[in-house]
């Protein structure tokens, strides 16, 4: 473990100068994914999205892992909104270690409501543009890296949490946690999920609905991470 701090850490001076040089609309988030459940070991300008040292990731397989721009270890330039409904412009680079796995992830985030201001400004004056976009499919080698990426987060996440006597709500917690990372999106995940908490398929398909059945009656709060 030591070994991943050092090689996290040394990019914090990259994150610094990154932040410094984009400036006060610039956020820059390390991930510890080792941690999963509290990956966040550094932030710089954090207000741009409130994103604080210990909480966990959000967006790394909902929107990178899934996207089919995800391609030799990075997506660059999607965008999600904040609660106050700013638009976000981002990018994320996962972080190998000497063996080749994934240890964590270099995020930028950058605010750009005040540039889409101008541009529905500059949109008034100049012709509008239509670009069809080319069709793209993932290649099976693609596909391969983010199963294998979705896996160790699997392995890391149930590593960190798992005990001889953990009870059934302890679980259920577990899977909570990992459905709302989009965990269970990618093909096999349920099965591998199962057989590292010793318990069946089904059982894990029966929590998930559990799940699903008390957040639509208001009984689980969806946290902010």
């Amino acid at each position: 473990m030591e070994e991943f701090k050092q090689v996290l850490e040394s990019f914090i001076p990259i994150a610094k100068s990154t932040a410094k040089m984009f400036g006060p609309n610039c956020e820059v988030v390390i991930h510890d994914l080792t941690n999963p459940q509290a990956s966040v070991m550094y932030t710089a300008n954090n207000h741009v999205t409130g994103r604080e040292v210990g909480q966990s990731f959000d967006h790394l397989v909902k929107t990178v892992l899934q996207s089919k721009e995800f391609k030799e270890d990075y997506l660059a330039g999607y965008t999600f909104v904040t609660k106050d409904k700013r638009t976000i412009r981002s990018s994320t680079s996962l972080i190998r270690d000497s063996k080749q796995r994934v240890i964590g992830a270099f995020c930028i985030n950058f605010d750009v409501e005040a540039l889409n201001q101008l541009q529905q400004f500059m949109s008034t004056f100049l012709p509008a543009q239509v670009n069809v976009p080319e069709k793209e499919t993932k290649s099976d080698d693609n596909i391969e890296n983010v199963e294998e990426i979705v896996n160790q987060l699997i392995e890391q996440i149930i590593q960190n949490s798992l005990h001889p006597v953990m009870k059934r709500n302890q679980k259920i917690e577990l899977i909570r946690f990992m459905d709302e990372k989009g965990i269970f999106l990618m093909k096999g995940s349920v099965e591998k999920v199962a057989s590292l908490l010793g318990i069946s398929k089904v059982t894990v398909y029966s929590y998930l609905d559990e799940i699903k059945n008390k957040s639509s009656k208001g009984e689980v709060n969806e946290k902010d991470l």
